[in-house]
């Protein structure tokens, strides 16, 4: 008999996630639960899109935990706890959670100890790049008291995982501590670029980068970086947010990544108001720049 997945949140990395285990060998079907199912405004279309990627359509939490002997929770870094606590009301007591989000040690622990007291075996995930250009094959981390088990389980599957530890919270930890930097990266571009390009001096700062970092293509990342924070740039504040407790946890003052989370936020705010528009991921840095120079 074969295992059922749950997925909890068909964003961009449940689907991927939903995509990629349809049909491997011992999946034997794959739910979806996502808010926006029940939501009047989006539902038909979500449900729709979850369909059309082959998988089986919940009408609540509920209704996904009574199918699943697994649950894969890939929703904002915001809502981990939220969701892990609603999940521990109707999960069944020896099924498993594996928790994809990008959340803080200490919010993976409260997580894990919610769903454990009532059976459920938690497994903390720290997905460590960019999901899409790897699809289920994304390099993870796993931590917990089940962490080896379940990576053996995945890797049958042909995901790229590793067990670090069986403590809650040092996956989360590397995750968190990493995060901290390239998402740091991420807006110091584009602070520093929109910068120079607004003094017209990008002839000059970039050719310096290049000779102190030569192995890095500063145009190409430029854009690249610029590109996500427009796409992604909530999620990613979220993230940082998380990342900023990370380093309260450990007795810090998260001063760097409290900066980046607001920065992020901020270029999020201006995508949503339409900044960006008719710009994407092939336009170069500086017609983002030149969008955020001539903002009214």
């Amino acid at each position: 008999m074969g295992i059922t997945l749950g997925l909890i949140g068909h964003g961009e990395v449940g689907g991927i996630f939903g995509r990629g285990l349809l049909g491997k060998d011992g999946v034997d079907a794959v739910w979806a639960w996502d808010l926006r199912f029940a939501d009047a405004a989006t539902g038909e279309a979500a449900r729709a899109a979850a369909e059309r990627d082959g998988l089986r359509v919940a009408g609540s939490m509920q209704e996904l935990c009574s199918h699943a002997d697994l649950l894969i929770s890939a929703v904002t870094a915001s809502s981990t706890l939220a969701v892990a606590e609603e999940a521990a009301r109707h999960a069944r007591a020896g099924s498993r959670l594996l928790d994809l989000n990008s959340a803080s040690p200490g919010t993976k622990q409260r997580a894990a100890a919610a769903l454990e007291a009532v059976g459920v075996a938690y497994v903390e995930a720290g997905v460590m790049t960019s999901v899409p250009p790897y699809g289920i094959r994304v390099p993870m981390l796993l931590g917990g008291a089940h962490a080896e088990a379940l990576a053996a389980t995945l890797c049958g599957w042909g995901m790229d995982v590793r067990a670090v530890s069986d403590r809650l919270g040092v996956a989360s930890a590397i995750k968190m501590s990493r995060s901290i930097m390239i998402k740091g990266l991420e807006a110091l571009v584009i602070e520093s670029y929109a910068t120079a390009r607004r003094y017209g001096v990008e002839e000059h700062v970039l050719p310096t980068l290049r000779e102190t970092f030569p192995q890095i293509d500063w145009d190409r990342q430029g854009a690249y970086f610029f590109s996500r924070v427009v796409q992604h740039g909530k999620r990613r504040a979220e993230e940082m947010r998380e990342a900023a407790q990370t380093v309260r946890e450990a007795g810090f003052e998260p001063l760097m990544a409290s900066a980046i989370a607001a920065k992020q936020d901020w270029v999020a705010t201006q995508a949503r108001e339409g900044l960006f528009d008719g710009i994407d991921a092939s336009s170069d840095w500086q017609a983002y720049a030149d969008r955020l120079i001539g903002r009214r």
